[in-house]
């Protein structure tokens, strides 16, 4: 069997879906499985333990200029790889027009993805030829996105399995060993895909004060568009803190996993340090963490969200903002994970920490 895998963004998506992959080479250890992501996310996918080829393509460039000789001949180029392919079975967990266009180019026999309401958006159906219910009993998204296996006759795990990163870790690590300091260091993340997702800057300093008192040297990272807030930080901290330097995604990678806790909000590095089993905590303003939140072995969770009441499943994460968290109420949060982990390093299952209002 021939299978293309569709997850084309954004970071943390992609981690959520490692579990799929798995699921799908468990069940199918014969297939060919192909995944197709954005181009500047390849590295989260290529050398992928489950994964035999990639494909990559570039939405957000193509949407710009949709007429464009060079988005024609990408376009068509990507088009004829996948008809070359020929897939038998194309499954898009991502749900939205962006991936289902490219489920459609797939041309196979077999287009799956979610029913609604785990879909994320109403068209992306007009691709598919058959669609599959996420999982009515666990809101997680992991959990919407392994369910899609039973749409091919395959059964899923009664657990949910946690996002594995150490495939990549180890596979780049030897090249970066100079990156990470010497001394014990913690990252604070202070982006966001999202503005309302983002924490206040001195927040985040008071924290970076609180964790060099405990000998651990604050290093703040960032990502495009990111640099202004993470100097923020810095400044705030009277000195506590370092910013980090501009980094690759293998890079950010080896900063996040050989650091001693990673503190950020709703971003798709938290969610990658979580998979590579490092102390995580992340802090939910306007998400849903128990569909979004990071999965890890040595994870928490800060949620000021107002969530919503019902247990329905839906596709979309979002949440009614609430109070923010103070610098207090995240220190004492990883203060409490820093314990736990020091004390059972290989504790088989997420700590959690929740502040609902």
């Amino acid at each position: 069997m021939r299978l293309v895998l569709i997850r084309l963004s954004a970071l943390g998506d992609i981690v959520h879906t490692w579990p799929l992959a798995v699921a799908l080479r468990e069940g199918l250890p014969d297939a060919h499985i192909t995944w197709v992501v954005e181009e500047p996310l390849r590295p989260l996918v290529e050398g992928h333990p489950a994964i035999d080829s990639v494909i990559t393509v570039a939405t957000r460039r193509w949407r710009k200029t949709p007429f464009a000789a060079l988005t024609r001949a990408e376009t068509g180029s990507v088009r004829t790889i996948l008809r070359e392919l020929a897939p038998d079975v194309a499954i898009d967990p991502q749900g939205t027009v962006k991936s289902a266009w490219v489920t459609r180019w797939t041309g196979a026999p077999e287009r799956i993805g979610l029913a609604r309401p785990w879909r994320r958006e109403l068209l992306a159906g007009m691709a598919y030829n058959r669609t599959t219910p996420g999982d009515e009993n666990q809101r997680h998204v992991v959990a919407t996105n392994i369910a899609m296996v039973k749409a091919i006759g395959l059964k899923t795990a009664t657990e949910l399995p946690l996002p594995d990163g150490s495939w990549l870790l180890n596979s780049i690590s030897e090249h970066y060993a100079d990156l990470s300091p010497a001394d014990p260091y913690a990252v604070i993340l202070p982006g966001a895909g999202h503005p309302s997702k983002v924490l206040n800057p001195r927040t985040l300093a008071d924290v970076a004060v609180d964790l060099a008192k405990q000998k651990l040297k604050p290093v703040v990272a960032w990502g495009p568009g990111e640099r202004e807030r993470a100097a923020a930080v810095v400044s705030h901290s009277d000195g506590a803190a370092d910013l980090a330097p501009k980094t690759s995604l293998e890079q950010l990678t080896v900063l996040l996993g050989q650091a001693a806790v990673v503190v950020g909000g709703d971003t798709g590095p938290v969610h990658l340090a979580a998979s590579l089993g490092v102390p995580t905590l992340g802090v939910f303003l306007t998400t849903d963490w128990r569909r979004n939140g990071p999965l890890g072995r040595q994870t928490a969770v800060i949620s000021s969200a107002r969530l919503p009441r019902t247990g329905r499943p839906t596709g979309s994460a979002g949440a009614k903002p609430g109070r923010p968290p103070s610098a207090v109420e995240i220190w004492n949060h990883l203060r409490t994970l820093l314990a736990q982990s020091k004390h059972d390093c290989n504790a088989a299952e997420p700590i959690s920490f929740t502040d609902d209002n």
